[in-house]
């Protein structure tokens, strides 16, 4: 069987993901519960992670992350359960996407794109201090020129827990659907 294969349509172009449900099927089974129950209306890229705007943090990433925004939204669902990498065997390679968390089990509707291989993200990894990493669900298969477009944009903002990593303006996404 096919994986399943999801279009962003942002304001600066196409990013077309591929996503493994026989890896991660609690995670793909809620991001797809989002596409198809069009809870991404609205949602932005709007976090931009890199080398120069992490000053404070001592494990260095590159990503960038969008939804519907770290704060109470209405179309949030629960959280799921975490698939760690140990568990979907998923890497976090340059293209992987993933789902942004705070704690283990708190992810719900907030992605992120890897820019670069980010092994620091995987089970283990030192990005996270409880060292469970975090759940990587898919792949960018088309518009990585895209995501690079997001993550250069200006960054600002001294709102924790991501200081100087908002960016000024956030990209929206137009559309998100099934292909």
């Amino acid at each position: 069987m096919e994986n399943p294969k999801v279009t962003l349509q942002t304001e600066l172009g196409e990013i077309v993901l591929e996503l493994f449900p026989a890896q991660a099927p609690i995670t793909v089974a809620n991001f797809l519960r989002y596409v198809d129950e069009n809870r991404y209306q609205g949602a932005t890229f709007y976090r931009a992670v890199r080398l120069d705007n992490q000053a404070q943090s001592p494990v260095k990433i590159e990503v960038i992350q969008g939804g519907l925004g770290m704060g109470e939204h209405p179309a949030k669902l629960n959280p799921i359960p975490q698939e760690t990498t140990a568990q979907t065997g998923l890497r976090h390679l340059d293209g992987t996407v993933s789902m942004a968390r705070l704690e283990p089990d708190s992810a719900h509707s907030e992605f992120f794109i890897c820019v670069g291989d980010q092994t620091e993200l995987d089970f283990g990894g030192r990005r996270n201090p409880d060292g469970q990493g975090f759940a990587a669900f898919g792949r960018v298969l088309r518009g990585m020129e895209v995501v690079r477009q997001i993550q250069a944009r200006p960054t600002g903002g001294d709102t924790p827990p991501v200081q100087g990593q908002w960016l000024l303006e956030p990209v929206r996404i137009l559309a998100i659907r099934r292909l």
